[in-house]
Parts: structure tokens; sequence; C-alpha cells
């Protein structure tokens, strides 16, 4: 049975929906029930869940993580993700997302040259992150460094990328299985804000 749990933590609401010690799904938002709803859309229709109050220590552990990485805080230690009920290219894409340091962002176009597939099929994949911001799918913009969407709204998008911020200058490459991503700062798509 998924296990879902909302906390409120600083004013935000973080949520996880976990099987055992796997995240099926994560979610953050101002609301409550915006938090459960988007936990609730994401999970397979086909299995059972229950809304507990009280979370397992995993889920608090997740939970606090989730918080850290909405905080802009550079987390090394890192969660079970449940892939297995995922189509091969999502999970190929949301994996490739993962290794998208802090306070650097790739386009979509540079993530597909690196798996295969479009961008606009990066970019669909992006827009049905179950693991937000685990995977941090608000690290990926647009080729001309513009935002490109954000499930939360671009606003947040913008807050998250302007927490990560670390001063870097120059864009480098992270290796994704046979291939390279190409990685810019954040600050190439903040500066295009002004």
């Amino acid at each position: 049975m998924i296990e879902v749990y909302g906390q409120n933590l600083g004013g935000i609401w973080f949520g996880v929906a976990c099987d055992q010690n796997q995240i099926v799904a994560s979610s953050f938002s101002k609301s409550q029930q915006s938090t459960l709803g988007n936990l609730l859309k994401t999970i397979p229709f086909n299995l059972p869940f229950q809304v507990f109050d009280s979370p397992s220590d995993f889920a608090e552990n997740a939970l606090t993580f989730l918080k850290k990485i909405y905080d802009g805080e550079n987390v090394n230690a890192s969660l079970s993700l449940a892939y297995t009920s995922l189509h091969a290219y999502t999970e190929k894409v949301l994996k490739a997302t993962l290794q998208i340091p802090i306070g650097y962002v790739a386009s979509y176009g540079a993530i597909a040259k690196t798996v295969g597939g479009s961008p606009r099929a990066v970019g669909n994949v992006m827009a049905s992150n179950p693991f937000a911001p685990i995977v941090p799918c608000h690290r990926v913009v647009k080729s001309n460094f513009t935002l490109g969407g954000y499930g939360g709204g671009l606003e947040v998008k913008v807050e998250l990328l302007n927490r990560e911020c670390r001063g870097f200058q120059t864009s480098r490459q992270v290796q994704i299985g046979d291939g390279a991503l190409t990685i810019f700062p954040a600050e190439y798509v903040l500066k295009n804000l002004v």
C-alpha cells in the first residue's frame, strides 16, 4: 500500500507518497490541498493508498530532504525513487535531470541530445515529473536561457533558481552514460529576466 504524507514546513506544504522505503511521488505547494492533489494524481491508479497524519521515519526524512532542496541547500544524500511504473524513456530523462547539480541548468535540447528524443519529449517528461523537486525539473530551461514551463508556476521556478545560485561563471559537462550533458550557471537564466 502507498503511504501518503503531507507536512507544513516553514509555510510550504511538502508531500511524499511512499511504498516501503521508496518514493513513488513527491510534491510541494503553498497549500495542503494542492500538494496532496498533485501526489494523488501521480500515484498509479491501480495501487491502493492511505493518507496518514503522522509521517513514518522514512517519510519524515524525505520531507526534510524536500525542504532542504526547496531552500536551495546542497543536499548530498539520495533517496530511492520508484521508477517501476514509468516508461523507460521517462526514467532515462529523469535520471539525467538528477545529474544537474545545484547552481546549474541544462536545456531541454541538451538533455534530448544526451538521452535521445526531442526537446518537446523532454519537456513532456518534465511536465509530468512525479518527483519534484527531488528530480530538479526547475533546472531545465530553454536553449536561449529563458524559463520554459514549470508545473508549480514560473514564479516558483525563479525562486528556486535564485536560491540555488552559487556564483558559477562558466559552463561545464556532466557525464551521463556514454554521453555528456552541457550545463550552465543558473545566473545565465536569471540575468535574462531583468
